[in-house]
């Protein structure tokens, strides 16, 4: 209401201030929305309507105050609503309430007619951490283990080269003992012979790659190289704009969806030099592995099926193709996405290491939405330090997304270890049994010869029950293909699908969500509170903290840590909002003292 008040105002006064919320409208839009106020305005002021601007649709039918308009919901619809809502009125009251109820109605109508593109977030914004945090100030900290790495000698065989990690590469492009264009063939072939069965490409992007390796490779001969990036081929999840090439978000209805910009990530890629070899496949709409081609599998198959020559494991959540093309060295490292798992979820299936940031520490701009206060970027690669020079290229402000903070990213891999505060959620670790609990007291056991020193820690979830969140701000995102049933045609059709989910999610309510969102911040408070006295904190898989840091926005870095019946498993480092750093230093302690990084799995055709 703050809001709808100073512009009911500004119709009164024959204003008409085409720029609100520092977002500029056309024509058509703005009148739309001046129809929605006007048509507000008597249950705002309790006065005669304005005239509606020449063009504009119509107003509800209404004569001012008093006038009678026809009951569409009725007393008794009111009631049964509120049992779903767990309230009871005394009928007088519902009777009361039925006035404006009705009237309501219009305005949402005229609401739901507002042109929305998808790309409009709404006018709120969450930011992580406590009120009075402010922002680390001075420059980055940044170093790589590899700055005085000596000219190495190309391989017989570039092949060899496709599972090396970005660390490795990077050396070798800018001495130019590979080239990137021979690097984007190796690669592209490599595309072309496994991505059909692992399903894990949507659009391949061949003649694009050739041309900007070719840029990488000449601006390298001429002496002007731009980083460790430079010339590496990589993919991205198909939900970020790439200017002139279909982005589907992995959905029927957006099969033909071809924007006209890029997303800033990908922006930022191309200015390291990068080199984009395809889209790769998502779950439709960011949910799971299936998407309109089918389900995109994990490079690991269990014995049995490897026997067969068959893929029988899904990629598991959304950032499915990043992380099954990045496993199965398809490309150099690739981008992904995570809501409530989708990083950690596929890099623990494919065995990949994964990084979901802080929240607000990559800009969304450009990326699809499904949840506004929940989405985070991040890189999946085959190597710890590759995580890192892939998040300093894309991270920072870009004027935006007004999430993004300014905290510098400090990557500092020669810290000594015993400077860090590291906690282990110990108990999680006790309750696995057999084999499993064997494997991971040899992670930790590895850990500890590595030179980290780990304290047990509990943390109880007392705050539970808001998850409903992502639901509420996804089903917001995709109203209008709720509305026009473009959701019924996703493979997806199951009660846990997106469809079902949309169409639940309508009956959540208003005064709920923002309550929910009033419990984030208390629960924002007591993991701030638990963080306080570590940097980084040790999880088993299925730990449990997966939602509570998805909601809070801490970060997480998730890697290999030994195999079952040939299926990889993994081990988590958790860190304090905006140091990734923390946990990256600790898992590439992890890294350096095994070798389960240098085990690749053997492709099927």
């Amino acid at each position: 209401m703050p809001l709808a008040i100073p512009l009911v105002w500004s119709i009164q006064s024959n204003q008409a201030p085409r720029c609100i919320m520092g977002r500029f409208m056309d024509r058509r839009t703005w009148l739309q929305l001046m129809s929605v106020l006007a048509a507000a305005r008597p249950a705002l002021s309790q006065e005669r309507p304005a005239a509606a601007p020449p063009g504009a649709p119509p107003p509800p039918p209404q004569q001012g105050r008093g006038a009678q308009q026809p009951m569409r919901v009725t007393q008794e619809q009111v009631a049964a609503a509120l049992k779903l809502l767990g309230l009871e009125f005394q009928d007088s009251e519902i009777e009361q309430m039925l006035r404006n109820v009705n009237r309501s109605l219009y305005t949402y109508e005229a609401v739901r007619k507002i042109d929305v593109p998808y790309d409009t977030e709404p006018g709120i914004t969450f930011h992580p951490g406590l009120p009075n945090r402010v922002p680390a100030k001075g420059p980055a900290r940044f170093q790589t283990t590899f700055a005085r790495a000596k000219k190495t000698k190309p391989p017989q065989n570039n092949e060899d080269l496709a599972f090396w990690r970005v660390s490795e590469l990077a050396p070798m492009v800018r001495h130019r003992a590979v080239s990137s264009t021979d690097l984007t063939k190796m690669y592209l072939e490599r595309l072309k012979k496994y991505s059909p069965k692992l399903l894990s490409v949507v659009t391949l992007t061949e003649d694009h790659a050739l041309e900007q390796a070719a840029a990488a490779d000449a601006e390298i001969r001429r002496g002007h190289y731009r980083g460790p990036l430079h010339g590496i081929p990589f993919g991205v999840k198909d939900l970020f704009d790439t200017k002139g090439i279909p982005t589907t978000w992995g959905a029927e209805p957006f099969q033909n969806r071809v924007p006209d910009a890029d997303a800033t990530c990908v922006e930022r890629l191309y200015k390291a030099g990068a080199v984009l070899l395809a889209k790769l496949s998502m779950g439709a709409l960011a949910q799971g592995d299936l998407w309109f081609k089918g389900r995109t599998m994990s490079p690991w198959p269990s014995v049995a099926s490897r026997e067969k020559g068959e893929y029988d494991r899904g990629s598991s959540g959304s950032s499915a193709g990043s992380a099954a093309c990045t496993a199965a060295g398809l490309v150099g490292f690739s981008l992904g996405t995570e809501t409530l798992g989708s990083i950690v979820s596929p890099s623990t299936a494919c065995g990949t290491v994964g990084l979901r940031p802080t929240y607000g520490r990559v800009s969304r701009h450009g990326a699809m939405a499904l949840s506004w206060t929940m989405d985070k970027i991040g890189p999946i690669c085959r190597g710890v330090e590759d995580c890192a020079l892939v998040l300093n290229a894309i991270y920072g402000p870009d004027g935006h997304d007004r999430s993004v903070g300014t905290d510098p990213l400090h990557w500092e891999p020669r810290k000594p270890l015993k400077s860090l505060r590291v906690g282990v959620l110990q108990k999680d670790f006790d309750r696995l049994q057999g084999d499993q609990k064997k494997m991971y007291d040899e992670a930790l056991a590895d850990l500890k010869k590595a030179g980290v020193s780990m304290t047990p820690v509990e943390y109880q979830e007392d705050l539970s029950g808001i998850s409903f969140l992502l639901q509420a701000e996804g089903a917001a995102a995709f109203d209008d293909i709720t509305r026009d049933g473009g959701v019924r045609t996703l493979k997806g059709q199951g009660p846990g699908d997106w469809p079902n989910s949309f169409r639940s999610a309508r009956l959540i309510p208003a005064v709920e969500y923002v309550r929910a969102q009033r419990v984030r911040t208390l629960l924002v408070e007591k993991f701030e509170k638990f963080m306080a006295d570590w940097d980084v904190i040790v999880l088993a898989p299925n730990n449990g903290l997966l939602t509570t840091t998805n909601l809070t926005g801490n970060p997480q870095v998730v890697m290999k840590c030994g195999y079952q019946n040939e299926i990889p498993r993994s081990i988590s480092f958790l860190g304090r909002i905006y140091d990734e750093g923390s946990p990256l230093r600790v898992a590439l302690a992890y890294e350096q003292a095994t070798e389960w990084h240098k085990k690749n799995p053997a492709l099927l055709t």
